[in-house]
């Protein structure tokens, strides 16, 4: 059953995750963790406009969370918070409302759709856009 979440195509995003590292200079941070399987992804982002111009990322996951942060980093350069914030409803909704696969951008996410029968793999699959959110909820914050 677990052939199903660890296929060839998972493993290959998995295996080549981009924007590993970090930003000189960031925006804003944030880390998500899964308490469940103990991953954590950690990421920085600059956005300029309405537009994400630099992205790092420190991926500490098992293959599901890196296989979803490798489709965040080969994407996220050019998104807008918005199409992020998107993408994260849509993979939230695909995992745990049987939604339909993210469209556009984001739509590799659909690779991860067998995941949606292992409510433990959940949190770890939507780390990275988790943080992200975060992240961004930050540089959008007013500042006082």
């Amino acid at each position: 059953m677990l052939d199903d979440i660890y296929n060839s195509k998972i493993l290959e995003f998995a295996g080549n995750i981009p924007h590993l590292g970090h930003l000189e200079n960031p925006q804003a941070q944030a880390k998500a963790h899964s308490r469940l399987c103990g991953s954590t992804v950690s990421v920085e982002v600059c956005v300029a406009g309405e537009q994400i111009v630099s992205f790092a990322q420190d991926v500490k996951a098992c293959a599901l969370g890196q296989a979803s942060a490798s489709i965040l980093g080969k994407n996220v350069i050019g998104a807008s918070p918005t199409e992020i914030r998107e993408a994260y409803t849509q993979l939230h909704a695909m995992l745990k409302e049987n939604g339909a696969p993210p469209t556009g951008r984001f739509a590799d996410l659909a690779f991860l759709e067998p995941v949606r029968g292992y409510k433990a793999r959940h949190a770890s699959t939507m780390l990275a856009f988790e943080a992200l959110v975060k992240a961004l909820d930050d540089v959008e914050a007013p500042v006082s």
